[in-house]
């Protein structure tokens, strides 16, 4: 079996979970710049098997797509593109920064630690991630 990969997308960095073999944990894998994602994922997909990439999809209250799919909806039209036989989901990415966050500082990072964005996008990666396991895990997901 494959691993999944989370990607939360944003114009400056894109913070990258993945799950374990078995597709039981998800943890926090790296901060890249959006410049350099896809040659990171044609490396990271030529070294480890990946069944699905799992990208944020930012929405509003209402439920609505946010201002940020602007530049979200180009990169998943890319992902399409370069890697066709791995299939892409969406997932609901709503309060995942601020539910970071909050994992961060009861983690008892160091303030300088909390303040990285870097580790935000990671972690965020990570909670949309395992969110989705756990609906996989109700019968709600679609691998």
């Amino acid at each position: 079996m494959g691993r999944i990969l989370a990607i939360d997308y944003g114009q400056k960095r894109v913070g990258l979970a993945v799950t374990d073999e078995d597709r039981i944990i998800a943890s926090p894998l790296t901060t890249v710049h959006s410049k350099d994602i896809i040659a990171f994922l044609k490396d990271y997909i030529k070294k480890e098997r990946v069944d699905l990439l799992l990208v944020g999809e930012p929405k509003q209250m209402n439920n609505r797509p946010s201002e940020s799919v602007k530049f979200i909806d180009p990169f998943v039209r890319q992902l399409r593109k370069e890697f066709p036989d791995i299939p892409l989901e969406r997932i609901d990415e709503r309060f995942t920064s601020k539910m970071a966050q909050r994992s961060i500082l009861e983690s008892g990072a160091k303030k300088k630690d909390r303040q990285d964005k870097g580790i935000v996008d990671m972690v965020s990666a990570a909670i949309m991630l395992q969110s989705y396991l756990e609906m996989l895990s109700f019968g709600r997901g679609r691998i």
